[in-house]
């Protein structure tokens, strides 16, 4: 048994996912890239034959525990980076793991953004990390036959700036 747990344990710190459940703040898991991003992930190839049905998703690369998060509520906190706007307001965003995407060209990896909905929208803040309280959903998400990203993101409120 403890052999069992000492390759568990190693097996986890090999691809970066930490063991220790998340913490919880009033019924949402506090979860950041550290454990968002913390194991790697390649985006498989779009492959043409499949003409859009049954595209490969890569989720076998996605860890167990990082799964069981699924369907949960949810705290994440990164850098927004604006897909849609409605009246000024961001509707649809990508909460990124940090800028570099934004300012330097750095294409981030794909367990390194979320993508986020929000309804009713939210003030444009880029530069300063925000937080966002909603229900996290991962898996592979397609647009147009293509794969555009495994986390998604209902948000339900942002947190007040202090």
């Amino acid at each position: 048994m403890r052999i069992a747990t000492l390759v568990l344990g190693l097996s986890l710190l090999a691809t970066g996912v930490t063991a220790a459940a998340p913490d919880s703040d009033n019924g949402y898991l506090k979860l950041g890239f550290d454990r968002l991003a913390g194991y790697k992930f390649v985006q498989p190839p779009t492959d043409p034959a499949t003409d859009g049905k049954n595209p490969p998703t890569g989720e076998e690369q996605i860890p167990a525990e990082v799964k069981a998060w699924s369907g949960q509520k949810a705290e994440v906190t990164g850098f927004m980076l604006p897909t849609k706007l409605e009246n000024g307001m961001a509707t649809e965003f990508l909460l990124m793991a940090n800028q570099m995407a934004c300012c330097y060209g750095a294409v981030p990896n794909m367990n390194e953004w979320i993508v986020v909905r929000m309804p009713h929208g939210t003030a444009v803040t880029q530069d300063v990390p925000l937080t966002f309280y909603g229900k996290l959903k991962i898996g592979a998400m397609f647009e147009n036959g293509y794969m555009t990203g495994i986390y998604e993101f209902d948000a339900e409120k942002k947190a007040e700036s202090p």
